[in-house]
C-alpha cells in the first residue's frame, strides 16, 4: 500500500465490529489508498503497479458528506477502477498502453455524484425550486407514482423501535405500503394531518413485535425489511458470513456453459469512448439498476431500458438516470411483448436485471436460459443481477432496497451511534449510498467482463449487491471518521441529524441544500462538474457529468444524449 493505515477499535464510539482511523488522511490520498487495496482485493483486476500509478486523485482534504462513514472515498476508488478498466478496453481496441493513458477523479466530485439523482436543473430550475413552485407534476408525460409515497405510504418505510428497546426495525413499503401494514394488521387507510403523525401511529404497531418476529413475518409473507444490524451483528449472521465470502466486485466467466468465441471490440466507430458498440439493456427500477445502466451508457453503450408503464416508479429518477439511453414500454406478460424483449435480446452483449433474484428466471430470463441463447448464437453474454444480499445464501432472493442495505450492514445503525443517539436506534445514510455504490460496482465488473470476452470469449455472471455496497465502507480496511471530524464536518456545512422516521429523499435534499449554501459554485449550472443538454425532452437541461476522466478527452466518459421520460421510444427500437 502507498500509504500507512491504521484504525482503533470504534466499539465505544461507533459500536461492535466498527474501525475508527488512528489518522486522518487527505480526502484525495486517502481515496488512492483505498483505490490500491481494492484492486488487490479484486479477482480480475490488474495488479501492475504501473497501471495503478497512472491513476491520479485531487480534491478538498476535508470530507463533504454527513457521518462518519467514509462513502466519498469508496467512491473515488470505484470510480477510478472504472477508468482503468475503460483504458484497458481502449488498448485492448486502439493498440495504445495503459501505462501511456491516465485517469483523474475529483473527490469532491465524486461525493457529489452520490447525490446527483436530485442535482440536475431543467429550465433554470433545480428539484428544489421545481418541488417549491407546485409545478413538479407538469415535467412528466405519465405518473409514475400513482400516490403510493402519499399518506401513511409515506412512513410505512423508516426505522422503528421493536420491543426491544435496543433493536431498531428497517419497515419498507417496497411500493405497496398497503400489502405491508395491512399483513400486520397495521390500518392503512387512516388519514392524519402531519407525516409524524403516521409515524408515531406505526410505531405503536411496530413496538408491539420483537425484532425477530418482525424478520420472520417479512421473510414469511415475501416483504420487504430489515433488522438494524450492528456492522458486527451483521457479519456474524449467515447471510451475512456468505456475502463476506465474495468480493464486492463480484463477476465470473460461466465456464459450465457452451464455450463460445471471443468478441472483437468495435473498431475505426466515430465514436472513441470505450464501450461504443457494446449493446445493453436493462430490466430495472428506482436507482441502483438504472445507476448500473447510465454509468456504461457514459462510457459509450448503447443501452436501451425496458420499463413496463403499469410499474410504480420514482417520477424524479428518470431526470438523471436515463441520460444516454433509449427506454421502451414492453409488458412482458404479453406475448407480443415478451417476443419483442426476446428479439432485442438476440444480439445483447450485457443484460441487467434489478428484480429479485431469480424472479425473471420464471420468465424464461433467468441467467441459464440467456446463456443457453448466448450459446446458440455462439456469442457470449454477460448477465448482470442487482441484488439486496448477494449471489447465493439464505436471504439471496430476498428482495430489498437502498434502506435495507444500510439496515442489514450496519451502515444506519452506525449513522445512530454518530448522532449521539442511544443504543440501537438507527437512522438513515445522508444519501443513497448503496444504490449508487452498487450501481458503479455493477458497471466496472461488468465492464471488466466485457474485456475478459474480448480477450478470451465465454459468457459471465456479475452481481451486485445493495448489501456489499454498503458493508464495504465499514470495513477495518478503509476505515471511519473520528468523532471530532464528524462533528468538524456538520458544523461547516449546517447539516442537520437525520432521524429513524425520515425517508431517503427528505434526507438527500437536506444534503444536496446544504451543500450548495456551503460550496458555492459546485452544483451550480454552470459548474465545470455539470453539463447541459439542449433540445431534448426537457428543453434545457442540466446533469452532472461522469466521475472520471480519461487522459484522452475523446474516450473519456459522457452521454451524447439528455435524459428522456420512461417509456419515450418505439416499442420497435432497434440496436443502433
Amino acid at each position: 500500500m502507498s500509504v500507512l493505515h491504521e484504525t482503533i477499535p470504534g466499539t465505544d464510539v461507533y459500536g461492535p465490529g466498527t474501525f475508527i482511523d488512528d489518522k486522518v488522511l487527505p480526502v484525495p490520498e486517502d481515496a488512492k489508498r483505498v483505490f490500491e487495496f481494492l484492486a488487490s482485493q479484486t479477482p480480475g483486476f490488474t495488479k501492475n503497479k504501473a497501471a495503478w500509478d497512472t491513476v491520479h486523485f485531487e480534491g478538498q482534504a476535508k470530507p463533504m458528506i454527513p457521518g462518519p462513514i467514509k462513502s466519498a472515498v469508496t467512491s473515488s476508488a470505484l470510480h477510478a477502477m472504472a477508468g482503468l478498466v475503460a483504458n484497458e478496453i481502449l488498448e485492448l481496441r486502439d493498440g495504445k498502453a495503459v501505462s501511456e493513458s491516465s485517469v483523474t477523479v475529483d473527490t469532491d466530485h465524486a461525493g457529489l455524484w452520490l447525490g446527483s439523482v436530485f442535482t440536475t436543473y431543467i429550465d433554470g430550475l433545480d428539484i428544489s425550486a421545481w418541488g417549491r413552485s407546485g409545478k413538479m407534476g407538469s415535467l412528466f408525460p405519465r405518473d409514475y407514482e400513482r400516490g403510493v409515497f402519499q399518506g401513511i405510504a409515506g412512513r410505512t418505510t423508516a426505522i422503528y423501535q421493536t420491543r426491544d428497546p435496543k433493536v431498531w426495525y428497517q419497515l419498507h413499503g417496497s411500493l405497496d405500503a398497503k400489502k405491508t401494514l395491512e399483513s400486520m394488521g397495521i390500518d392503512a387507510t387512516v388519514k392524519f394531518e402531519k407525516p409524524q403523525q403516521y409515524y408515531n401511529y406505526i410505531q405503536e404497531h411496530i413496538i408491539q413485535w420483537s425484532p425477530d418476529e418482525l424478520e420472520m413475518h417479512n421473510v414469511r409473507h415475501g416483504l420487504c425489511g430489515s433488522i438494524c444490524y450492528s456492522p458486527e451483528g451483521w457479519r456474524e449472521t449467515e447471510m451475512g458470513k456468505r456475502l463476506n465470502s465474495h468480493p464486492l466486485i463480484n463477476f465470473a466467466e460461466q465456464t459450465y456453459a457452451k464455450p463460445t468465441p471471443s468478441v472483437p471490440l468495435a473498431k475505426d466507430l466515430s465514436d472513441r469512448r470505450p464501450l461504443a458498440g457494446i449493446k445493453v439493456l436493462e430490466m430495472v427500477r428506482i436507482i441502483a439498476g438504472p445507476q448500473i445502466g447510465v454509468t456504461l451508457a457514459s462510457y459509450g453503450a448503447d443501452v436501451i431500458r425496458v420499463n413496463c408503464s403499469r410499474l410504480v416508479d420514482l417520477n424524479v429518477l428518470q431526470l438523471v438516470l436515463n441520460a444516454g439511453k433509449r427506454t421502451i414500454d414492453l409488458d412482458i406478460t404479453k406475448p407480443e411483448d415478451m417476443a419483442r424483449l426476446q428479439e432485442l435480446l438476440a444480439d445483447v452483449d450485457i443484460f441487467i436485471q434489478g428484480f429479485r433474484m431469480e424472479s425473471l428466471k420464471r420468465k424464461g430470463l433467468g441467467l441459464v436460459n440467456l446463456l443457453e441463447m448466448a450459446a446458440k448464437r455462439n456469442k457470449g453474454i454477460i448477465y448482470v443481477d442487482e441484488n439486496a444480499y448477494g449471489p447465493d445464501g439464505p436471504f439471496h432472493a430476498r428482495p430489498g432496497w437502498q434502506q435495507i442495505g444500510d439496515a442489514a450492514s450496519g451502515s444506519s445503525y452506525v449513522i445512530g451511534r454518530s448522532q449521539g443517539y442511544e443504543e440501537g436506534k438507527s437512522a438513515l445514510p445522508p444519501l443513497p449510498v448503496s444504490d449508487m455504490i452498487t450501481g458503479i460496482v455493477g458497471a466496472l465488473a461488468a465492464m471488466m467482463a466485457v474485456r475478459d470476452r474480448a480477450i478470451k470469449g465465454g459468457s459471465y455472471h456479475v452481481t451486485s449487491s445493495l448489501v456489499a455496497a454498503d458493508a464495504i465502507s465499514l470495513d477495518q480496511e478503509v476505515g471511519l471518521y473520528p468523532l471530532d471530524v464528524v462533528e468538524d464536518t456538520a458544523k461547516r456545512l449546517d447539516f442537520p441529524d437525520t432521524t429513524p422516521d425520515q425517508y431517503v429523499s427528505e434526507v438527500l435534499v437536506s444534503v444536496v441544500n446544504g451543500w450548495k449554501k456551503a460550496l458555492p459554485g459546485y452544483l451550480d449550472e454552470d459548474s465545470k462538474l455539470m453539463t447541459t443538454f439542449e433540445g431534448g425532452f426537457w428543453a434545457h437541461q442540466t446533469i452532472m457529468k461522469p466521475v472520471a476522466r480519461l487522459g484522452d478527452e475523446d474516450s473519456t466518459a459522457r452521454w451524447t444524449s439528455p435524459p428522456v421520460p420512461h417509456c419515450h421510444h418505439s416499442r420497435s427500437a432497434t440496436w443502433l
